[in-house]
């Protein structure tokens, strides 16, 4: 593997390369694809109330993550790579695993290998597990032994180089500020490396360093596409397809007009059942064209605000939320982000529950309890469980639930099917609604966005991110066999 320049790329021998990694741990260690749930078996005995909690709490870790934006990000004026498009639309196959996320495989290097990602529109970076020498710390809740992680082995590939500090992709992560230390501020050839990244997700961690490489689709190719060479996590067996607005992520390098997907069931979890990612080139692309069936509504513009985590997120205009026939009249400040970039709402697919911040939460569930209330709630199981309300309805026959509609700015509603925002636990006497929030009743709002909308709600649907034209489409929709 050798260290590319802005201007040059030079080798260097394994060793070298191997070296730094060994110095590396020792610092940190203190086009269609098929989209599948991502599949992490839990470890416990098969407790449907245990499973509703790990999901409830990385729900609402991964909100914490996405409303503080503590990562390193980049400079807005960073350079792109650029693809070689021989098809319209590339597709992979996502896949539904059962810790909540969605799987897309990726395939790299020269000869290629083919690496499983989670499928992420709230992150930018693409990375993988790195190097034989790969490790991940607290990774056995997977049901998988860590030493048989998939990994990417850059000595394998005859593509791969280390990214150089001087190199602008560095830039994508670390701006235009960025320390090269060792290099010649008079040269544009420096060897020396992009300094290494350390990547926060909700309750897991990555860390390693940039490197460029192939990008490989059955039709397309996308030379020099800068990704993540981790050799340590936390909590995170998997690598992650970065699929936000940074520059170092997916659609930017290859300069996608949209992209789309249509999320199966849950119940597929862990499962051979896969739909389709759709990857927009642009090769005969059509300009302003809309996708028939979809309603679309123009993603929001993104809070100027120092915190740069901001800028990768895809805003929404949610304008109303009803419950049944009921406008639930969510104060203002929660609905649009302020000055400050709190408030406000953004899709994320690495989210798996619908996150709401305390006040908007609990203006939703009382909605419900209050037209739910010839139903009995189970306290008990709320607690156990960690969403609520949660209703005990045996005996009532003909069970009714009131709709939950998300209205954008233009009109475009999103009425949820009820399994989109209920579910049964335990049995078929039970059902919980599946919005969660934190625990810490805050008046005036947190920080970052107020309202994540995650892709347990966006089962069952076409969803569009159309890049061009800056708006998010969507449409009901089968999406399994």
């Amino acid at each position: 593997m050798a260290s590319s320049s802005s201007s040059s790329s030079s080798s260097s021998s394994p060793p070298l390369f191997f070296s730094f990694f060994l110095i590396f741990l020792s610092v940190v260690s203190a086009v269609k694809l098929p989209l599948s749930p991502f599949s992490h078996s839990d470890q416990s005995p098969k407790d449907p109330y245990l499973s509703l909690r790990r999901l409830a709490e990385s729900s609402i870790a991964r909100a914490h993550k996405l409303k503080h934006g503590t990562s390193i990000k980049p400079d807005e004026e960073a350079l792109s790579s650029t693809a070689t498009a021989s098809a319209t639309v590339v597709k992979s196959h996502l896949s539904p695993k059962s810790y909540g996320g969605y799987s897309v495989s990726l395939s790299f290097g020269t000869p290629s290998q083919t690496i499983p990602f989670v499928f992420d529109t709230g992150s930018s970076l693409v990375w993988f597990p790195c190097t034989s020498r790969y490790l991940c710390s607290d990774c056995n809740f997977s049901g998988l032994d860590p030493t048989q992680i998939p990994r990417f082995i850059p000595k394998n590939s005859s593509s791969s180089r280390v990214i150089g500090c001087q190199n602008p992709k560095c830039q994508f992560l670390f701006g235009a500020n960025v320390q090269c230390r060792g290099c010649d501020p008079n040269t544009r050839n420096c060897t020396v490396p992009c300094p290494p990244y350390i990547l926060q997700y909700g309750l897991g961690s990555t860390a390693g360093i940039l490197i460029s490489e192939k990008l490989d689709f059955p039709d397309l190719t996308v030379p020099d596409f800068v990704v993540g060479c981790s050799v340590i996590s936390t909590r995170t067996p998997a690598g992650i397809a970065g699929f936000g607005r940074g520059p170092e992520s997916l659609p930017s390098q290859m300069k996608l007009k949209s992209f789309s997907h249509c999320l199966v069931s849950r119940r597929f979890d862990d499962t051979n059942v896969t739909t389709d990612l759709g990857l927009d080139t642009g090769s005969g692309h059509k300009s302003g064209s809309k996708t028939p069936g979809l309603s679309y509504t123009p993603f929001r513009k993104n809070p100027n605000v120092s915190n740069t985590a901001f800028l990768e997120y895809y805003y929404l205009n949610l304008r109303r939320i009803y419950v049944g026939s009921k406008h639930v009249k969510i104060p203002y400040k929660f609905l649009a982000p302020g000055t400050n970039g709190n408030g406000g709402s953004i899709v994320d697919s690495g989210s798996t529950f619908t996150f709401m911040e305390r006040p908007v939460f609990e203006l939703v569930a009382e909605e419900f309890a209050t037209q739910m209330s010839n139903y009995t709630r189970e306290k008990d199981l709320e607690k156990v469980s960690g969403i609520a309300p949660c209703f005990n309805i045996s005996g009532k026959g003909d069970v009714t639930v009131p709709e939950l509609i998300f209205e954008f700015k233009g009109g475009a509603k999103m009425e949820l099917p009820l399994s989109n925002y209920f579910s049964f636990v335990g049995n078929a006497d039970t059902v919980c609604l599946t919005v969660v929030s934190d625990n810490t009743v805050n008046p005036g709002g947190g920080t970052g966005p107020a309202i994540i909308l995650g892709s347990f709600q966006q089962q069952n649907y076409l969803v569009e991110y159309d890049l061009e034209n800056d708006r998010f489409g969507f449409a009901k929709k089968k999406c399994s066999p």
